[in-house]
């Protein structure tokens, strides 16, 4: 299965910032719809129901088989999922467009940090924290401690149902770098010496990019790792010099891979996800190697089932049960997948050997062992909030980007 070409952030949270200000004004026609009063919402619904879930951020393809088997295994629950994808930044419109219409359509929303924090600008999604904290007893306890760390970015107004330690990681051609760079200096040393045959993608619109960006005041050591405006002094200026040996930078990371797979550049940022899954599908050989820079910090990264406002207390009822079942470790170990989020699973003690055996092939034949140590050896931090996302991707469009688009 062909993964996602990025998590297309830079227009959905300029929408975001809109939004916001909006509200901030008092803009008229606001949504109007209520969020279910948690003492009508039953334990179980009165009768199945159907459910229309949206998609938009590539989540499907870790937890569509978790969905299946609750609807095979709770036919009083529900009667029928039928699925849609879409565009990030559509998101908030059309649930405002639905809420305002008193039609409430889709009924459970799968989304990144993008669009959960576009759904709370617009007031389109219903808390679900503290409001049904019942329905999820010790849940910040169940969850991964980085993972619970990602789940606080939600402020209640989601349930986090996968999550991934990301990046940033160095992919490279071993035949052309014979070791990889142990720090951003080694990195910037060997981008001069080779110009042109290194690269990243746009950071707004990559996964890999977006960790690199929000990684290096880490590695750097900057004044505030939280604040790019005032606090990445050393990581803009790092990242104007490296750019004078970047050609230019693609506007996906699937352009990135293919650049990497062809010999056109020699190394590029990558996450263990885009290291796996690019060589399962063949976009890149399976004898590039990766390293990590020191001193070495994960940004990490999640997706979230949100819930709708305006949907009717049986509804709400058979989502709540829904998350629930996509929260058990059996469930959980589904996120493994083909490793396009490697890991996957965001609650605690799910291995690899829970996983369905397809996963287990996949892993044993393109993962990495160094991994799982890596993973446990170095901090987490999560990403940062959309907003100061939106203003990491301002500067560096305006600093680094500028006049190198990709083609």
């Amino acid at each position: 299965m062909q993964r996602r070409s990025g998590f297309r952030l830079r227009s959905v949270l300029i929408a975001m910032s809109l939004i916001a200000g909006a509200a901030a004004c008092g803009a008229p026609g606001g949504n109007t719809a209520q969020p279910a009063d948690s003492k009508a919402v039953p334990a179980k619904p009165s009768k199945p129901v159907k459910l229309n879930i949206l998609d938009i951020a590539g989540n499907l393809q870790l937890t569509k088989q978790m969905i299946e088997n609750f609807k095979t295994a709770n036919p009083d629950v529900i009667s029928d999922v039928t699925y849609s994808t879409a565009p990030a930044p559509s998101m908030a419109g059309k649930l405002k467009a639905e809420q305002d219409g008193g039609v409430a359509q889709t009924q459970l929303v799968l989304s990144g940090t993008d669009g959960l924090s576009a759904g709370i600008a617009n007031g389109v999604l219903a808390k679900v924290l503290p409001d049904f904290a019942d329905r999820f007893p010790n849940l910040e306890q169940n969850y991964q401690e980085p993972a619970a760390a990602m789940q606080k970015l939600t402020d209640g107004y989601g349930v986090e149902v996968v999550y991934y330690p990301s990046g940033p990681v160095l992919e490279f051609n071993p035949g052309a770098v014979p070791q990889a760079p142990a720090s951003p200096a080694a990195l910037l040393e060997w981008a001069k010496a080779h110009p042109e045959k290194f690269q990243y993608a746009n950071p707004a619109n990559s996964g890999p990019g977006r960790t690199f960006l929000m990684g290096l005041p880490y590695l750097l050591g900057d004044k505030d790792p939280k604040d790019p405006e005032n606090g990445w002094d050393k990581t803009w200026a790092f990242l104007t010099e490296l750019g004078k040996y970047v050609k230019y930078y693609p506007s996906g990371t699937s352009e990135v891979m293919k650049n990497l797979g062809s010999g056109a550049v020699d190394m590029v940022m990558s996450t263990t996800g885009w290291d796996i899954n690019p060589r399962k599908l063949g976009t890149v050989p399976n004898t590039v190697q990766v390293g990590l820079m020191q001193p070495m910090t994960w940004v990490t990264d999640a997706q979230y089932a949100l819930i709708p406002k305006g949907l009717s207390p049986d509804q709400t009822s058979a989502i709540l049960l829904l998350v629930q079942w996509m929260l058990k470790p059996e469930q959980q170990a589904i996120a493994y997948d083909d490793g396009y989020f490697y890991p996957g699973p965001a609650v605690k003690d799910v291995t690899l050997r829970m996983a369905p055996q397809k996963s287990q092939d996949t892993i044993k034949q393109f993962g990495r062992a160094e991994y799982d140590q890596w993973i446990s050896q170095y901090p987490k931090q999560p990403s940062l909030p959309a907003s100061q996302q939106v203003k990491a991707f301002d500067k560096w469009n305006k600093l680094v980007g500028a006049g190198k688009g990709g083609k």
